[in-house]
């Protein structure tokens, strides 16, 4: 049978609502060998699972082998599946597991692991000045014309940003991609990712820290 998504321990549990009954609904259609169903489930959620299995591969051809091992692994385990958590929670918690998988397989050096814990880098220091945030951790002073904000509207300025998305480690990358790319809440992207909540607050925190720097060093080049 293909993996199902490894329990977290108890200090990275992350309180959340359980299933819906519209993704209870889902999966008795599912189970039921509904096809309608299934491709409305991929439509749903292919483009945000690419993204990120991007983040643990080097291609994008691997990302979308993991994409369909993910999918494989769904649709074996989803009698399996108690709703306690969302569907697309533990959808993409396969992945992150199917991920793990390959890169154990495929011998590389830096562990999964360093999803829930240290070791790829993002603890070493603030990335900016912590003076520029408020007690929210939100910027103190507004965006301005010709800030980096602005410039996001400028196709230029867009690949720079995903030059630096791309230059970030790895677990701050991931959350990136969960919480500001595709909207996330901060406790999804805990329960997917194995992570404490101050844990996921801080290195949500140093990623945007180090992409504005990364944007403020371009645009004044």
């Amino acid at each position: 049978m293909a993996d199902a998504p490894e329990p977290l321990s108890d200090v990275d549990l992350v309180a959340a609502p359980p299933a819906s009954a519209a993704e209870r609904a889902l999966v008795a259609k599912l189970l039921a060998g509904d096809e309608a169903a299934f491709v409305e489930l991929v439509g749903r959620h292919q483009a945000p699972l690419r993204r990120l299995a991007r983040v643990f591969v080097t291609s994008d051809a691997s990302a979308e082998e993991l994409v369909q091992e993910t999918w494989v692994s769904v649709l074996d385990s989803l009698r399996g599946f108690e709703a306690r958590s969302s569907l697309k929670t533990w959808i993409f918690r396969i992945l992150v597991n199917r991920a793990k998988t390959r890169r154990e397989r495929e011998g590389r050096t830096t562990p999964m692991s360093a999803l829930g814990s240290g070791g790829d880098g993002d603890e070493a220091g603030p990335a900016v000045d912590p003076a520029r945030f408020d007690e929210r951790g939100r910027w103190t002073a507004p965006p301005q014309h010709g800030s980096p904000e602005q410039a996001l509207l400028d196709k230029e300025t867009r690949a720079h940003l995903a030059e630096a998305v791309a230059s970030l480690p790895e677990r701050q990358r991931a959350i990136i991609m969960l919480r500001d790319v595709d909207g996330w809440t901060a406790e999804e992207t805990c329960n997917v990712l194995g992570l404490s909540e101050s844990n996921q607050r801080v290195l949500l925190h140093r990623a945007r820290a180090r992409l504005r720097t990364l944007l403020e060093q371009w645009m004044k080049r």
